[in-house]
């Protein structure tokens, strides 16, 4: 019983101490935010289309459906076209802001918001990597996703290194502001009965817990006041990451055993049938060249299957994990290059993520600060000034020596 007792102790203190996977969830924040960045450049010209007010699915056809699910977008606030685009570049610009970590916590709600606003105008338009991406957006703004690789490690980095030696950090005065101009935003739409009430509750919510983590810090830096935020924040963080990793097994869980069910997939034909569509091939004589291959074609499908319904069970074993984890990344990179899918692909190669060892991702954060260190030496290098090549001077001439001269010899 005390074994027991101790060994729950422990776990609980380890669930508490610390936000787990720091890595993990920096690299699930950095897939997304880059997903859904790019997947909004590259629809820029056809963003109308997509989510406009003057799109195949009206906005007043978007403002019935949103009336009857009660989901969340920004975008039916007005119908105006100056409207629209404002949401758009925010969704873009906290993508960019997101991805790079800057104010993280600030960010991982105005991604949530651009995610949701966007894809909730336009349910018809979205597929399975949209699907992904609208999830893990709520998740992530539970996580502590900023604490390595982003710009708020490195202004913690420095502000710590700055009390090591004595000095007094710089007040932040970025987030305030930030959350004060949220803060008037969110009371305004509150005035406006722009919200429902669950989004009442958690918008307001977020925004008093971040106004009281920043009192605290203020105030009682090092007292039992942070002490608490902290172990709350950590286990709220873990959770969070929990849900993400039941999130990925239950997608390919589900997606596994419903193939189980399809003849196609019995057949061991199944993926023989997309590449010859039209809208999944972007390289007609790569698909011709995959499909005519019937040993590959089989091997692939009665694999994938193979793979989605035996990754959960995986987890238990960390080699077979990782082998089951890079087949399955490389699988998703094959689909997005011979099916054209690389959002799709892009959103599940994210989500697969968390799931890898922290010492390979601190490997890859080792080799990308290298590489970073070179390009910006080599940038430094190429902005000096070349020293001008050394030249020797030039000998005088000798005249030839007269008689009587100082340089005649004497025989």
């Amino acid at each position: 019983m005390n074994r027991v007792a101790l060994s729950v102790s422990r776990g609980i203190a380890r669930v508490a101490d610390a936000a787990l996977g720091p890595y993990q969830s920096a690299v699930v924040r950095i897939g997304f935010a880059a997903t859904w960045l790019l997947f909004l450049l590259r629809e820029f010209p056809h963003r109308q289309e997509m989510y406009g007010p003057d799109g195949p699915w009206s906005w007043d056809l978007a403002r019935q459906l949103i009336a009857d699910n009660h989901a969340f977008t920004i975008l039916m606030w007005s119908g105006s076209q100056v409207w629209f685009e404002a949401v758009y570049a925010l969704a873009v610009l906290s993508s960019a802001l997101f991805l790079v970590g800057w104010r993280t916590r600030t960010m991982s709600v105005l991604f949530m918001v651009g995610v949701l606003s966007l894809q909730n105008r336009s349910v018809f338009m979205g597929d399975g990597g949209d699907n992904v991406i609208h999830l893990m957006a709520v998740y992530l703004v539970f996580t502590r996703c900023g604490q390595v690789w982003s710009l708020d490690a490195r202004r913690e980095r420095r502000a710590r290194a700055a009390r090591a030696r004595g000095e007094r950090p710089r007040p932040d005065r970025a987030g305030p502001v930030l959350w004060g101009v949220l803060g008037l935003v969110l009371a305004l739409a509150t005035g406006a009965g722009r919200l429902g009430a669950g989004w009442l509750a958690v918008y307001w919510g977020l925004w008093a817990v971040q106004v009281l983590w920043w009192y605290v810090v203020r105030r009682a830096p090092d007292g039992e006041p942070r002490i608490l935020l902290d172990v709350v924040a950590n286990l709220v963080h873990n959770a969070a990451l929990l849900v993400i990793m039941a999130e990925a097994c239950l997608i390919y869980s589900t997606a596994g055993w419903y193939k189980i069910q399809g003849s196609r997939w019995q057949d061991g034909t199944a993926v023989y049938y997309p590449l010859h569509l039209d809208s999944f091939s972007p390289w007609p004589a790569l698909s011709d060249l995959l499909s005519a291959q019937g040993t590959i074609v089989l091997l692939v499908t009665y694999g994938t299957v193979a793979a989605q319904v035996a990754f959960p069970f995986t987890l238990f074993n960390r080699r077979v994990k990782n082998v089951l984890l890079a087949c399955m990344m490389t699988e998703h990179a094959v689909i997005a290059v011979v099916l054209g899918l690389p959002f799709f692909s892009l959103a599940m190669i994210a989500a697969d993520a968390v799931f890898l060892p922290t010492s390979f991702l601190r490997r890859l954060g080792g080799w990308a600060s290298r590489a970073r260190g070179r390009l910006a030496a080599g940038r430094v290098a190429r902005a000096l000034p070349r020293p001008r090549p050394h030249r020797r001077p030039a000998e005088e001439p000798t005249e030839p020596a007269q008689a009587g001269s100082p340089g005649l010899s004497r025989t």
